[in-house]
C-alpha cells in the first residue's frame, strides 16, 4: 500500500478498444493488487478488476483531442486506456502502477494474500491433487529396468532438479554424479515419459561440457545404461533441440553437444528450435500484429509472416513429431536436451507426451503434464514471465508456445481432448497472475525454502472445481482420435492464428457466432430434453401401468455429437434430411450467438451489490475484460 500514491481518480475515461469514439465513464482505484475501473454511468455498476501482476508495459500519451492518457499492456493480451483529466493525477496512477507491476520481493506476491482465511487441511488437500509418485506408476516405474534414486532428495546434486528423479537400475551413484558433472548446471539425463508397450523412455538433461574434444566416461556410462534400459532397441537418439549453428557456437564457451565417436550406440540429431531471445521478440512482433485493428488483410499477412512466430510453433511441433514417432513407432530410446534443459527440453518432452499418451489428452493429465515437465524440472516461470523485477533478456514465452502447440492440435483434432482452449487461456493467464502459488519461482528447491505449499494455494483444484467450463463439448472417449498416437500434419496451411488467445479481449472483432458456446448451448439444452424424455416416458408407463421402455438418459448418445457436424445456414439453423433434426428445436430454433455465451467472460462484479468492496477483496481474473 506505501506504493499507493493516489488511491482513487474520479471522471476516468476508458476508451473501448476497437471503438475509440466510445468511452465509458467512471472511478478509478488502486489497491495492493488489483487496479479497478467501477463504470458510474452502467445500471449495474460493472467493473473492470486487472491485477498489478498481469501488467507488463504502461505508457503516458498526451494528445490536445484526448487528454492525459495511460495505456496499460497486460500479460494476457489485454489492452486498456485510460483517460485520466488531471496531469498530476496521471502522473501519480503512472508512477504507483509502476512500481505495484513490478514487486521486487516474492512476498509482495498477489499469492500470499490470496484465500488467507483458507484452513491448513484445505490447503493440503489442494496441494495433494496431483500426485507424481501416482503418475509415474501409471506410466509403469519403477520396474526392474528403472527405479527412482534418492541422491537428489537434498538437491546437492542438482539444485533445479526434483527431489525424486528416475534413473536406469544399471546407473551406479557414481555414474550419476559424474555424468551430472559432466552437463550443465549438473542437469544429468534422467527419466521423463516412459512408454510401456515398447519400453522406450524420454529423458532429458542438459548439454554436455564437452568443448571440442572433452568426454566424460560416467556420462558415456550413463547413456549406455539408458540405451541398455530398453531390450527391443540396439540404439538410441540423442536430440539436441538447437540450431547447429548455436550449439557449435557453445563448444568455444568448453559448452557443446555429444561426440557420437565417444559414445557406445547412439544417433545425434539437431532439431533447430531457436533461443529464448528470438523467441521473445517473435512474440512481441506477433503482438503488434494483433494490437492492428484497423490494419488492412495485406497488412496483418505481412506482420504475422515476419513475425516468424508460426514457423516457431511449427518446428516445436514437428521435434514432438520426431520424437513420439521413434517412441511409438520403432520402439527407440531419446534423450533430449538443449543448452539447460528447461526451455526448448520441456516443450519438446512435453508435446511429444501429448501426442503419445491420451491421458495427457484429459483435463486432469494436462494438469500432470505441466506439473512433470514444466514445474519439477525446473522451468524458470519468475524469470521467463517476469514475476519479479529482473533482467527483461530472461523473459521469453516458453511456454505459451507450448500451449499454443496444444491449441494447433486441438484445431486438427477436435474429438481427442477433453479441454477446450479456455482451459489453454485460463493456465496461460495463472502462468502470469501469480493469483496461485504453482508457477512461483525457478525450481522445486526455491518453492521449498519460499514455503510455497504452506503459504499459497494450488491453483489445479481451483480449475478442476470449474472444469464444466473447460470441457470439449466434442470429445468422445471412445472415438478413434481419442485413443493411441496423434499424427498431426505439419503442412504450413495447417496452422492458424490463435485468435482466442491474442485478441481475447476484442468482443467487437470477434464473430457474433463462437462454434464453442453454440456447442456448448446445445449440448446444456439436450441435456434438458433429455430430461424431459425421461419424466414423459415415466409419464407414459404409469399410465399404461407397464414397465418403463425407451431409451434411458445413462445410455443414449447426447444429441450434440449427432448435430456437430450437420451444416448451418447464416440464421442458425440446422440442415438435416430427416424431420428429427427439427423437431428437437421447432421451426425455428433460437440461435446461440455471442451473446448467449457472454457471461463466461464477463468481468467478476462485486458481491452484495457494493460498487467497490473490501480492499483487494478476492477476485478470480481469468476472463475479465473492459
Amino acid at each position: 500500500m506505501e506504493h499507493i500514491r493516489l488511491p482513487k481518480v474520479e471522471k476516468v475515461q476508458l476508451v473501448d478498444r476497437g471503438c475509440s469514439h466510445r468511452a465509458r465513464v467512471g472511478t478509478l482505484y488502486l489497491t495492493a493488487f488489483h487496479t479497478v475501473f467501477v463504470d458510474n454511468e452502467a445500471e449495474d455498476l460493472s467493473e473492470l478488476w486487472v491485477l498489478h501482476s498481469l501488467v507488463c508495459n504502461i505508457k503516458k500519451q498526451s494528445s490536445p483531442a484526448l487528454g492525459h492518457s495511460l495505456l496499460i499492456q497486460c500479460k494476457n493480451s489485454q489492452l486498456i486506456q485510460l483517460i485520466i483529466p488531471q496531469e498530476s493525477d496521471c502522473n501519480d496512477v503512472f508512477m504507483s502502477l509502476l512500481r505495484l507491476s513490478r514487486p521486487e520481493r516474492y512476498e509482495e506476491l498477489y499469492c500470499f494474500s490470496f484465500k488467507t482465511n483458507f484452513n491448513k487441511a484445505e490447503r493440503d488437500e489442494n496441494w495433494d491433487f496431483i500426485d507424481m509418485k501416482a503418475e509415474y506408476s501409471r506410466m509403469g516405474v519403477p520396474n526392474k529396468l528403472w527405479h527412482v534414486t534418492s541422491i537428489n532428495r537434498e538437491y546437492r546434486v542438482c539444485d533445479t532438479y526434483p527431489a525424486d528423479l528416475f534413473v536406469p537400475k544399471s546407473a551406479t551413484l557414481p555414474v550419476i554424479i559424474g555424468s551430472s558433472k559432466f552437463r550443465s548446471k549438473g542437469r544429468f539425463p534422467t527419466l521423463s515419459y516412459y512408454c510401456k508397450e515398447t519400453q522406450a523412455a524420454i529423458c532429458r538433461s542438459s548439454q554436455p561440457l564437452s568443448g571440442f574434444s572433452a568426454r566424460c566416461l560416467e556420462d558415456e556410462q550413463m547413456l549406455e545404461a539408458i540405451m541398455k534400459s530398453n531390450p527391443s532397441s540396439r540404439f538410441m537418439y540423442v536430440v539436441d533441440t538447437r540450431p547447429k549453428l548455436n550449439a557449435m557456437a557453445n563448444r568455444a564457451t568448453g559448452k557443446g553437444y555429444e561426440n557420437e565417436d565417444n559414445y557406445t550406440n547412439i544417433k545425434f540429431q539437431f532439431i533447430g528450435i531457436e533461443n529464448i531471445h528470438v523467441m521473445r521478440n517473435s512474440q512481441q512482433k506477433l503482438i503488434e500484429v494483433s494490437d492492428l485493428c484497423s490494419s488492412s488483410m495485406g497488412e496483418f499477412l505481412l506482420g504475422l509472416e515476419n513475425s516468424d512466430w508460426l514457423k516457431h510453433i511449427r518446428s516445436i511441433l514437428a521435434a514432438g513429431i520426431f520424437v513420439a514417432r521413434a517412441v511409438a513407432e520403432k520402439g527407440i530410446s531419446i534423450l533430449i536436451h538443449c543448452s539447460d534443459g528447461w526451455d526448448r527440453t520441456a516443450q519438446v518432452c512435453s508435446i511429444a507426451s501429448v501426442l503419445l499418451d491420451p491421458y495427457y489428452r484429459t483435463l486432469k493429465g494436462f494438469m500432470v503434464l505441466i506439473e512433470k515437465d514444466w514445474v519439477s524440472f525446473g522451468h524458470k516461470f519468475s524469470h521467463r514471465y517476469s514475476h519479479l523485477n529482473g533482467d527483461p533478456k530472461e523473459v521469453s514465452p516458453v511456454i505459451d508456445q507450448f500451449l499454443e502447440c496444444v491449441w494447433q492440435l486441438m484445431e486438427q483434432f477436435p474429438c481427442a481432448f477433453e479441454y477446450n482452449e479456455r482451459f489453454l487461456i485460463s493456465i496461460h493467464n495463472h502462468i502470469n497472475s501469480c493469483q496461485y502459488g504453482n508457477f512461483i519461482c525457478n525450481s522445486e528447491k526455491e518453492r521449498k525454502l519460499l514455503c510455497i505449499r504452506e503459504k499459497t494455494h494450488s491453483v489445479w483444484p481451483h480449475l478442476w472445481k470449474n472444469k464444466l467450463d473447460c470441457m470439449n463439448p466434442l470429445f468422445r472417449p471412445d472415438h478413434s482420435q481419442t485413443q493411441g498416437v496423434l499424427h498431426p500434419i505439419t503442412n504450413p496451411y495447417c496452422f492458424k492464428f490463435w485468435r482466442g488467445l491474442y485478441n481475447q479481449f476484442d468482443r467487437g472483432l470477434h464473430p457474433r457466432q463462437s462454434a464453442l458456446e453454440s456447442l456448448v448451448a446445445v449440448k446444456e439444452e439436450t441435456q434438458q430434453l433429455e430430461e424431459v424424455l425421461v419424466i414423459c416416458e415415466q409419464k407414459l408407463a404409469a399410465l399404461a401401468k407397464e414397465p418403463l421402455k425407451g431409451l434411458s438418459v445413462k445410455n443414449h448418445v447426447p444429441m450434440y455429437m449427432g448435430l456437430a457436424n450437420i451444416p448451418q445456414d447464416h440464421n442458425g439453423r440446422f440442415f438435416g434430411t430427416g424431420p428429427k433434426v427439427l423437431s428437437l428445436f421447432g421451426d425455428t430454433p433460437k440461435s446461440y450467438g455471442r451473446e448467449s455465451g457472454e457471461a463466461h467472460f464477463k468481468c467478476h462484479s462485486s458481491t452484495n451489490g457494493n460498487a467497490f468492496p473490501n480492499k483487494d477483496e478476492v477476485k478470480d481474473p481469468d476472463f475479465n475484460t473492459a
